[in-house]
């Protein structure tokens, strides 16, 4: 690939971090959290979508989608939960909490993040220290990643409901490191903690992200499996590198060393859809973040995405998106 087509898409959703809770878990010990959509106006107001993350630093525990199988978790293994399923985290397996309070997250939140609980059964009873002062159970870092939905996001629906890297696969590696520094910021609470801690949870994202890439079976389709084609990669490269040009099927053949069918099989068969329709949305998510991070006018970003007259461009945005830009920007600044 010509470029880093994963970092381009992931830097057009602005992916972003936030560290938000600790628990120290006392056997028994039970955390139910509800879907991420009912957590996101607290944690990360106006995001799109929420992904919660949870990395064991010590001991073991269990963990898993409601009404899924749960799997067991050691220390250094992460689980993630990309589609923001109310999911469980717990000392045994099959627990459940007798009734879900959301209302921990929208508790007023502390001089400085991160929050540090102890948890005994489904109560919270105090704060601790990570560093040896608190419950001698399980300890998890618990997390959260935003990014945009709207109004194109391939790589969310790609993603499973849960995903799971063992800490042994990444012995001496960056989650060992993950683990060392979320610790000490959560013990020390050192100026600047909060955004190291929030740079660290992206970087465990793409991490886990390229642990997924890798594992793909074969057959399986999505963006990522797309990505990972000799032939579909190459094409997503070349329409993320050159977003503006007025790509034909046929050129787009030509540059990656397949016919015009060929190509458009292929890439409906993986990203599933064709690829000029796969650029107009990428556009459309383009222009968005656009509208959302500048103050340029609307005809401006029409030409910066590839649209001759903003007339065509406010046609097509309002299609995909469902409001003209103008009234996208309005919608997105009183969020």
């Amino acid at each position: 690939m010509s470029r880093d087509t994963l970092s381009e898409l992931l830097r057009a959703v602005r992916l972003r971090g936030a560290i938000f809770y600790y628990v120290d878990g006392v056997e028994p010990w039970v955390a139910e959290a509800p879907p991420a959509c009912e957590m996101a106006p607290a944690i990360m107001p106006g995001v799109d979508h929420l992904i919660e993350f949870h990395v064991v630093t010590r001991g073991s525990c269990y963990g898993g989608v409601v009404g899924a199988e749960p799997v067991p978790l050691g220390q250094g293994d992460v689980i993630m939960f990309p589609q923001g399923d109310p999911h469980v985290m717990s000392s045994a397996p099959g627990m459940r909490a007798r009734a879900v309070d959301p209302d921990l997250y929208f508790s007023p939140r502390p001089p400085q993040l991160p929050y540090v609980l102890e948890r005994r059964g489904e109560d919270v009873v105090s704060t601790v220290r990570l560093d040896g002062g608190g419950a001698s159970g399980a300890q998890v870092v618990c997390g959260f990643l935003g990014c945009d939905a709207r109004p194109f996001n391939p790589l969310v629906a790609a993603l499973p409901r849960m995903i799971h890297v063992p800490g042994a696969a990444e012995r001496d590696s960056w989650i060992t490191e993950f683990v060392r520094i979320a610790v000490a910021e959560a013990s020390d609470k050192r100026p600047g903690g909060e955004a190291m801690l929030e740079r660290l949870s992206e970087m465990m994202f793409v991490g886990v992200l390229r642990r997924y890439l890798e594992a793909l079976a074969p057959g399986q389709t999505g963006w990522l499996a797309g990505l990972r084609d000799r032939f579909v990669g190459r094409a997503l490269a070349l329409l993320h590198e050159q977003p503006t040009r007025k790509w034909t099927i046929e050129e787009l053949g030509e540059s990656v060393g397949l016919s015009r069918s060929a190509l458009h099989d292929r890439f409906v068969e993986l990203v599933g859809q064709p690829p000029i329709q796969y650029l107009a949305q990428w556009r459309m998510q383009l222009a968005s973040r656009k509208l959302v991070e500048s103050t340029m006018n609307v005809a401006a970003i029409a030409q910066e995405v590839g649209y001759e007259s903003e007339a065509a461009f406010n046609r097509a945005f309002r299609r995909t998106v469902g409001m003209p830009p103008a009234a996208w920007r309005r919608a997105r600044a009183a969020r």
